[in-house]
């Protein structure tokens, strides 16, 4: 008696986008509404949990095994959504027994979910699909994750015959804006090692991602009055202009990059006249690489200084998250038990590299090794965001059988 479907049904009703330019904690008190949501329905299960001042929620299901070495496994999930699209009035809808083909959403047209892009759709005929109706995001990315964990625990504490150790459930705040667990007690969590569920397509399995930085470049220009401006004015909009213009566009960039490739972003502009600030997002698999990218953007603002000789810059980097096989490849027990547990269960097993983060990245380096499972998400930050029915019950089913089997290895 899954419960995965009204759960999440439940969850995407309620706006919990994140705000990358607030200084709160959370950066969105609304985010706090499904937390308390969350707690209710945990309350409910009989489970001891404790909703923090940042949103989190720290739980444990007690281990029900005569066992005394059961490893304690935790489960991770976020409950913002992204900045990128609307997460205000939800509405979701079921599209009930998938027979192929293209799916418009109703309350924009153009929003139209197709097999070209979204190839995998060819392998969910009779799934219940589940979108957004075309003016949102829908919220798969992460609250088919939650969903797909608070199900799971409602199987262990519904169905005591399934031996199992301590679980240990918890739910971040602002993943999405790179803070998810900035602020996390690991002895709160007090686990062995665990899973986020915050995947895409069935059988997904991740324990590869990018390492990041952010890159500030802070651009001082020469000012001068617009009409009398000849040989003075060096409009540091235009430096900021001329160094975008010169990042390569057929490597570095994400448009033109895939698989391994790491690449530079710039993402935000803001300024005037006199002073500028690009603000750039640095990723690649591997950390050294970093360094090699943001010597190429300084080479690049320095060559382009050379026609300002009245103007400077400065270049500030900051660590964001680093990528978790550094750590994973020295604790390969915990992909072990996921991929029994999906081999075990008959699901497609895709083992692949994040070109991006997660908590887990974060958790993974604070000594708590934590890969990342699926949980049904596709085309996620956008309008055309889905999931199905039956890839969250296989997620739920996934969780299950890792608890299981942690218990009869131990």
């Amino acid at each position: 008696m899954y419960t995965v479907k009204d759960r999440f049904l439940t969850y995407v009703k309620i706006d919990t986008q994140a705000d990358p330019y607030s200084d709160t904690i959370p950066s969105t008190a609304k985010q706090i509404d499904l937390s308390k949501v969350l707690s209710q329905e945990l309350t409910e299960m009989g489970i001891s949990h404790e909703l923090s001042k940042e949103g989190y929620i720290y739980a444990t299901i007690p281990s029900n095994s005569p066992k005394n070495n059961v490893p304690k496994i935790f489960f991770c999930s976020h409950i913002d959504t992204a900045y990128d699209a609307s997460g205000t009035n939800v509405k979701p809808i079921v599209h009930k027994n998938y027979k192929g083909g293209n799916i418009v959403l109703p309350d924009d047209t153009s929003q139209v979910i197709t097999e070209e892009n979204f190839p995998e759709l060819k392998d969910k005929i009779g799934h219940d699909l589940i979108t957004a109706s075309g003016l949102t995001l829908l919220g798969a990315d992460d609250k088919s994750g939650v969903a797909c964990i608070m199900d799971a625990a409602y199987q262990l504490v519904n169905n005591p015959d399934i031996k199992h150790g301590d679980v240990k459930l918890f739910f971040t705040t602002d993943e999405e804006i790179g803070r998810g667990v900035k602020y996390a007690d690991l002895d709160k969590i007090g686990a062995d090692f665990g899973y986020t569920l915050d995947s895409g397509n069935i059988g997904n399995f991740e324990y590869e991602n990018f390492s990041a930085n952010r890159l500030e470049i802070k651009i001082t220009g020469a000012s001068a009055h617009p009409g009398y401006a000849k040989g003075k004015m060096e409009s540091a909009l235009k430096i900021a202009a001329e160094i975008i213009a010169s990042i390569p566009k057929d490597t570095l960039s994400p448009e033109s990059t895939s698989g391994k490739e790491g690449f530079v972003h710039p993402y935000k502009l803001e300024g005037k006249m006199e002073e500028a600030t690009l603000l750039f997002i640095i990723r690649d698999f591997e950390t050294v690489k970093l360094a090699e990218h943001e010597a190429v953007l300084k080479s690049i603002t320095e060559e382009v200084l050379k026609d300002y000789p009245n103007s400077s810059f400065e270049i500030i980097s900051t660590k964001q998250y680093r990528n978790m096989r550094d750590v994973i490849e020295n604790n390969m027990h915990v992909v072990d038990v996921a991929l029994e547990a999906m081999k075990n269960l008959n699901l497609p097993i895709n083992v692949r590299s994040i070109r991006g983060g997660t908590d887990g990245a974060e958790l993974s380096h604070k000594g708590l090794p934590c890969p990342n499972l699926f949980s049904g998400q596709h085309g996620i930050h956008s309008k055309l965001e889905w999931t199905t029915v039956q890839e969250m019950q296989a997620a739920v089913d996934t969780v299950v059988e890792i608890c299981k089997i942690a218990e009869q290895k131990a």
